[in-house]
């Protein structure tokens, strides 16, 4: 995926907040905060190179705060404050899926194979016995997310559910920073899409995580794929956020 920003100047504009060197007037200085936020939030979580320390990042983040307290009329949804919320969900809303979501048979040897190569031959009505050449990729393996983004900005998230129906989890998704909060599908003439996705925990953070409940005396999760699973899923959007994903 392509990186959307200049690099070059919100780079120095976070210099010019973390030195105390920026100038401008306070709605300009919350605006530059969003948007320099949301570029490191890329570089971390989309780009896996962050140029900040999680320090700096924290200093910015309150900057934007204190801003968005000062001006609450100013606060944008896409705000990188607006993640994480307090809101506890008691139940989940189940929601229609806007197309359906088609499920990926397994495999366990030869034979099936053989079968779907067959199948494949048939559906693009090849000659018996035709070479098909595939792409094999390893799978992610986390919990399937499906996304509907409205007028540029994130509206909806969902969990897999049965394919035609999932639960909202759209509070919770928000906490992922990967996630973009809006994203310019208008630039094509698109109002409207889902997307579908998958929220993984890295293994690299899994260790963190493990590391960090046994200190405070939690039981560590058996694996990545059920801790992100049952991430999507908490009552406490604060929670999400602590999983990592």
């Amino acid at each position: 995926m392509k990186n959307p920003f200049d690099e070059k100047k919100l780079f120095t504009l976070s210099k010019d907040f973390l030195n105390d060197h920026y100038q401008g007037t306070s709605e300009q200085r919350l605006r530059d905060l969003v948007h320099v936020l949301k570029f490191h939030e890329w570089k971390y979580a989309v780009e896996n190179n962050p140029l900040i320390s999680d320090f700096e990042y924290d200093q910015l983040f309150k900057m934007l705060q204190q801003l968005e307290d000062e001006m609450p009329n100013l606060i944008d949804p896409s705000s990188p404050t607006q993640r994480v919320t307090s809101d506890l969900v008691d139940d989940f809303t189940t929601v229609q899926h806007l197309t359906p979501m088609l499920s990926l048979a397994n495999s366990y040897n030869a034979e099936d194979l053989n079968s779907f190569n067959d199948s494949v031959i048939k559906l693009l009505k090849l000659e018996p016995g035709s070479a098909v050449r595939y792409t094999v990729e390893p799978k992610f393996d986390g919990g399937t997310i499906v996304l509907v983004y409205e007028n540029d900005r994130l509206v909806r998230a969902a969990t897999r559910g049965n394919g035609e129906r999932g639960d909202e989890i759209t509070h919770n998704v928000k906490t992922i920073r990967s996630v973009p909060l809006e994203a310019a599908f208008s630039k094509y003439g698109i109002t409207r899409c889902e997307l579908r996705g998958e929220a993984i925990i890295r293994k690299e953070e899994f260790v963190k995580i493990n590391a960090r409940r046994a200190k405070e005396g939690d039981l560590i999760f058996a694996n990545p794929r059920n801790a992100a699973t049952g991430g999507l899923r908490m009552k406490d959007p604060r929670e999400t956020a602590r999983r990592g994903l």
